[in-house]
């Protein structure tokens, strides 16, 4: 018996530009994306039988049935196995969650059987590709090319859900205009965490505004975030419904946490840092 424990860091999107929408529907981005200190646990039982069991402060609602990424991860790699999730990131909430779950379980059977993943995951989910790397990266198409952004600061932030899943495909119905610009052809480099901030708030996360039609709370979580002292940037993650706030430091975005967890206590809220190639927390 092989047992293999694997972490899942969440991803947050510091910018999200919409550029099209192909013939066949899917949507083309041009993404920066980095990945948090926090997330969830899989942990790998070899041999198994295709059993999943979901465990953890955010597992209610999860599936525990094939519906799950987890599970189809390990079909796909025809690798029978059983896998425990420990769930910290909340569902449907924008931080690549189920698509680093399942990235994760590709990663760990793919090292196990010696084969590489069916084309890099991607017909999973759009943010797999992304998740197998689980490295600062710029992403592009529909989520199939990933280029590593090496070098960027570390981001001390806030992460915010208000514990309502989003639903991708209903943000995509309410986006207006799906075709923008994209981000600078050039990513430039930063010496610091204040010059990368400056640089990202010229950029955008085209999703918010549907999302916020689509769940109003999201205006309240970003307007919120904004008010914290010392939040430099507020944004939206993904296709939400998480936000993210970004501070100066570890300790001014503690205290905003604090603060947001006192007034909002119905709330998911973490400090985390991005970027931080540092051991995993939960």
């Amino acid at each position: 018996m092989t047992v293999v424990e694997a972490y899942v860091p969440a991803k947050v999107n510091l910018t999200l530009h919409v550029t099209g929408q192909r013939d066949d529907g899917y949507h083309t981005l041009d993404s920066l994306a980095m990945f948090a200190d926090i997330g969830d646990r899989i942990t790998i039982t070899l041999p198994g039988d295709y059993g999943l069991t979901v465990e953890g402060p955010m597992a209610e609602g999860v599936p525990t049935d094939d519906s799950n990424l987890v599970l189809q991860a390990a079909r796909m790699m025809r690798i029978r196995a059983d896998i425990r999730l420990e769930k910290h990131l909340p569902n449907a909430a924008g931080l690549g969650g189920g698509s680093g779950d399942a990235a994760a379980t590709l990663r760990v059977l793919s090292g196990f059987a010696g084969k590489p993943v069916p084309g890099d995951g991607i017909e999973l989910g759009a943010d797999v590709p992304l998740c197998l790397q689980s490295k600062a990266a710029r992403v592009t198409g529909i989520g199939d090319t990933v280029t590593p952004v090496p070098d960027l600061p570390v981001l001390d932030a806030v992460l915010v859900n208000p514990r309502l899943p989003v639903l991708t495909a209903e943000v995509f119905k309410r986006l207006e205009h799906k075709v923008n610009r994209p981000m600078p052809e050039k990513i430039p480099g930063f010496e610091t965490a204040s010059e990368l901030i400056a640089w990202l708030r010229d950029m955008r996360n085209d999703l918010q505004d549907a999302t916020i039609s689509a769940e109003p709370v999201i205006r309240q979580v970003l307007e919120t975030l904004e008010k914290t002292p010392g939040c430099l940037l507020a944004r939206m993650s993904g296709s939400g419904g998480t936000c993210f706030g970004l501070y100066k430091d570890a300790e001014t975005a503690g205290s905003a946490a604090g603060r947001l967890n006192q007034d909002f206590p119905a709330w998911w809220v973490t400090a985390t840092q991005l970027n931080a190639h540092k051991p995993f927390r939960n």
